[in-house]
């Protein structure tokens, strides 16, 4: 099912940011700050009772002035409404139910998404007594709550874990009543990310063409993002665009906003992201971050810089550099193709959608065990783990596990002493003798 999506709003300084990074518990490595924008936008995964989900911190999308302080608010909290799936409300006990929280709260109990009313800084008895006014607001759940310390997130998140919906998954049966294991045809999801205006709309249309043989608009389950099913040429896949964005006028906040729950949600569904930037624009900050949290949710990324035809003044190296430039700002993750397009002029994007093909036989690679020990036993000892407290750290099997992303277990006698460095190296010889270029890999360590 696509992800589901939790938005935090309140107004400026009730500790949405705090209980945000609670949520995420304070893993700052799938916290990103989108730069780029009037404020920065926080967005990360969540997990808990083993359900993820995506969250998203609308903190400081209020301007700073004061006549059209109303008029952010409330743009805040439609966009919140229109498109996540379940709205965390934050108040204030210390202040007090204000003008701003009224008019909030008249918004969000019309909205027909769920509405969970969080009171912060609960964090004594008397404090306690004073969030009890809060029920005023007319929200059926109340939670109060301290984000610094951590009171009560516990029963907030098994609220939000109930919301998700579990996916039904047909079981089919054998005359003894066991369950048989069936080979389901998937269709590959190809997903169009980017910043607005890096050209996704024009590539989606490049692509199926007036000449197409067979396309068909497949309902999305996710408001305005389109789902186009692709038959041509002997492939077949499905594209998700989320160029359906609602151009507010003059409003560059509510784009940015749009852009990044769309793009998050795309990236659910999808196998392999296709991200296009910009050439005029280059790699930005924020398109580092988009491409984070897409190798983060272990998706196959290619990266298509877009407008190629726009950049003036190239010679015979200025692809290869502005190729090294992407990848000093992606590292350490660089081993992901990068093809210089034109969507207008429809250069090379067939050569993109044949790499993006590559790169999604690449993540449903596996690689028998026999070999993966055979080949990678060998780097091993070649290269063996540094030693640790003068205990010598020994590797003696590896394994690919199952999943969704490569991931692969390595067996040792002192699995916590292996650090980054050795990991990494473990990555780039995975990475020199079996073809993943463009998926991220998972290592873990075990014990022997």
């Amino acid at each position: 099912m696509p992800g589901f999506t939790v938005a935090i709003v309140g107004r400026p300084n009730v500790g949405k940011s705090t209980l945000f990074n609670r949520l995420l518990e304070q893993r700052k490595a799938i916290v990103d700050d989108v730069s780029g924008v009037t404020r920065d936008r926080q967005y990360g995964v969540a997990d808990w009772n083993g359900k993820a989900f995506n969250v998203i911190d609308t903190g400081g999308f209020v301007a700073n002035s004061a006549d059209v302080f109303e008029t952010e608010i409330r743009k805040q909290v439609q966009i919140a409404v229109d498109e996540a799936n379940l709205i965390i409300f934050v108040c204030d006990t210390v202040t007090g139910i204000t003008d701003q929280d009224q008019d909030m709260a008249n918004i969000l109990r019309r909205s027909p998404k769920p509405v969970l009313l969080v009171v912060n800084k609960v964090d004594n008895a008397e404090r306690a007594l004073d969030a009890t006014e809060f029920y005023s607001l007319g929200f059926d759940k109340t939670f109060f709550i301290s984000s610094i310390s951590g009171s009560g997130t516990g029963e907030l998140l098994d609220e939000v874990a109930s919301q998700i919906p579990v996916e039904d998954k047909e079981i089919e049966l054998d005359e003894d009543g066991n369950e048989i294991e069936t080979e389901q045809e998937t269709i590959p999801k190809f997903a169009i990310i980017g910043q607005p205006n890096a050209g996704k709309s024009t590539l989606l249309n490049a692509l199926i063409g007036e000449e197409r043989t067979i396309v068909s608009n497949i309902p999305g389950t996710t408001r305005d993002t389109i789902h186009t099913y692709y038959k041509q040429f002997g492939k077949e896949f499905v594209l998700i665009d989320t160029a359906g964005l609602r151009k507010k006028k003059n409003v560059h906040e509510d784009l940015e906003f749009y852009s990044v729950i769309r793009a998050i949600r795309a990236m659910d569904e999808a196998d392999v992201c296709l991200m296009l930037i910009d050439a005029e624009q280059g790699m930005t900050a924020q398109d580092v971050n988009i491409f984070s949290l897409a190798t983060r949710k272990g998706k196959g990324v290619v990266l298509l810089v877009n407008k190629w035809d726009l950049v003036a003044e190239k010679q015979t190296n200025t692809a290869r550099d502005y190729e090294k430039a992407i990848k000093q700002r992606i590292a350490p993750f660089t081993d992901v193709p990068i093809i210089f397009i034109s969507a207008k002029d429809k250069q090379r994007i067939f050569q993109a959608m044949e790499k993006t093909l590559e790169v999604y036989d690449n993540r449903q690679r596996r690689i028998a065990t026999s070999v993966l020990n055979d080949i990678m036993l060998k780097e091993i000892e070649r290269f063996a783990p540094p030693m640790s407290r003068g205990h010598s750290v020994k590797i003696k099997f590896v394994s690919q596990i199952p999943t969704a992303v490569p991931s692969f277990a390595f067996f040792a006698n002192y699995p916590d002493a292996i650090k980054d460095p050795y990991r990494n190296f473990l990555e780039n010889k995975l990475r020199s003798h079996f073809q993943f270029s463009g998926v991220p890999i998972r290592i873990f360590f075990r014990k022997k």
